[in-house]
């Protein structure tokens, strides 16, 4: 959820407004189609609101990579208390993620974070590189609504107005670097996710 002090805007915000958004991170995952079985990657994970969730959906399966360590003992701290087990926890550079996870895996998760990634292809192009063929790359958004219209516990929250992209804007991002759009789903009341297949071949499994 941030590369602090790397990419514009991305800082975590109060936990507890997260929870206002998406009480329920789990069924948030689960409408971006990861499912048991999987090896995942939560990319930028923050402090952890999805990680813990995230875990427990794969079973373990998961590396948690941010570039902050305070924000990496905060995520780890959280997965702890509701028992989830992560298989490697990275203080690194997203954009490194390939040199970084050991395996080649089935989803890599990115939210809150996109639109501040000064090289977005680049990323995306780092991501294809660390998944299956089939695997899938999901962008969780703001939506492009002007900043004062997105209040969350009575404040304007996300970042600027200008930062925020479309669903058609990351597609003409991603889609360069070996993918193609699965589907957009609305991730109400502000968000969306976009979720990405590589482009040679198709997804393992329908997550329709």
């Amino acid at each position: 959820m941030g590369l602090h002090g790397f990419f514009p805007a991305t800082a975590m915000p109060d936990r507890d407004w997260w929870a206002a958004l998406w009480p329920k991170p789990e069924d948030v995952l689960r409408s971006l189609g990861i499912r048991p079985g999987m090896t995942a990657v939560d990319l930028c994970c923050g402090d952890g609101y999805f990680t813990a969730p995230l875990a427990k959906i794969v079973g373990g399966k998961l590396y948690a990579l941010d570039i902050d360590p305070q924000m990496l003992e905060q995520a780890r701290a959280e997965a702890a208390r509701q028992g989830a087990s992560v298989a490697e926890w990275i203080c690194a550079d997203a954009r490194d993620v390939a040199k970084l996870i050991p395996e080649r895996v089935d989803y890599v998760l990115i939210a809150n974070t996109f639109h501040g990634v000064p090289d977005q292809t680049g990323l995306a192009q780092a991501v294809a590189q660390v998944l299956k063929p089939g695997g899938c790359f999901a962008v969780v958004n703001w939506h492009p609504i002007p900043r004062e219209q997105t209040t969350v516990l009575d404040q304007p929250r996300g970042p600027r107005t200008e930062m925020r992209m479309s669903p058609d804007q990351v597609r003409a991002i991603i889609e360069p670097a070996g993918f193609r759009l699965l589907r957009v789903i609305e991730l109400p009341p502000y968000h969306y996710g976009a979720i990405f297949v590589r482009s040679d071949a198709e997804p393992i499994e329908s997550t329709k």
